[in-house]
């Protein structure tokens, strides 16, 4: 017996050294990208153009970009990825067909997004010639959400009791009354959860729209989601890797990054927010 507490103590003290060592580099990271950046994060910074070959100005239409590509994102992958979650979990039978698409869903879910990318390009740029665009670069990335939202909305289903199914069965309701009435109302704050990360994630991906649509400049907004645009984590990559004069512009990338952290943070932290806020409604 002493020998087993001997070993929770030692466990959890190790797992709390690597929690530790995690969140000191997260800390490490973030500030050196906010003191760095902070300087040129400003109201014209957010809301104007770059310009000079961005040198000067900001990054508006790089914001505008992102948001619109993960509202395209969100469009495909969430409907599409909770519905396939409920399917594959409330009515599929279990059997080597399913066990076999759940095991390629969980693999597409480490698929490198270059390989998403090109993928991208080849189906809705030179298949159903959508053309480089905010709409190619959005259904995009929403292919490489979806399987990320499969898989978190499966496992929230799965984290239902089924006594709760049973119940509702029961008592004579229909296997679709039974999922709505008793299984999503406990279910879809972690399904929200896992979609929002995802989304999270999504945006602050750039190979994926380096080839179906991002632009290297373009100081104006898109006009339809037919044209090319600019996002922000593809303007980083240019104003940190390819830029004509990068020891300029540094203060300016850093400025970029500390914007684009700052929209992945308050993703996540909506995503936190809104679970805890669901999961109260749900026990009152």
């Amino acid at each position: 017996m002493k020998k087993n507490k001997i070993q929770e103590i030692l466990g959890f003290n190790i797992l709390r050294l690597c929690t530790g060592f995690v969140l000191l580099f997260l800390i490490i990271i973030f500030w050196d990208i906010a003191t760095k950046g902070i300087g040129s994060v400003n109201w014209e910074f957010l809301t104007a153009a770059p310009s000079k070959g961005m040198t000067e100005g900001g990054i508006f239409p790089a914001i505008v970009g992102t948001f619109l590509v993960t509202v395209i994102t969100a469009v495909l992958a969430i409907p599409l990825g909770m519905a396939c979650a409920i399917y594959l979990n409330e009515y599929a039978k279990d059997g080597t067909l399913i066990r076999l698409i759940r095991m390629s869903i969980r693999n597409l879910s480490g698929v490198p997004s270059i390989v998403y990318g090109l993928f991208g390009v080849v189906l809705f740029v030179q298949l159903i010639k959508i053309d480089t665009s905010i709409l190619a670069a959005g259904l995009t990335l929403g292919l490489m959400t979806l399987p990320w939202t499969i898989t978190a909305s499966e496992e929230a289903l799965k984290s239902v009791p089924k006594s709760y199914r049973e119940g509702s069965l029961a008592l004579g309701a229909t296997k679709w009354q039974t999922i709505r009435t008793n299984v999503l109302p406990y279910s879809i704050p972690g399904m929200l959860t896992g979609t929002i990360l995802g989304l999270a994630r999504a945006a602050g991906e750039t190979a994926p729209i380096l080839f179906t649509g991002a632009a290297f400049f373009l100081p104006f907004l898109p006009k339809s989601l037919s044209d090319q645009f600019m996002a922000l984590p593809y303007h980083l990559y240019i104003m940190s890797t390819q830029h004509h004069d990068i020891a300029r512009v540094r203060p300016l990338a850093y400025g970029t990054a500390l914007v684009l952290v700052s929209l992945v943070f308050c993703m996540n932290f909506i995503a936190i927010v809104l679970r805890y806020k669901l999961r109260k409604v749900r026990l009152e």
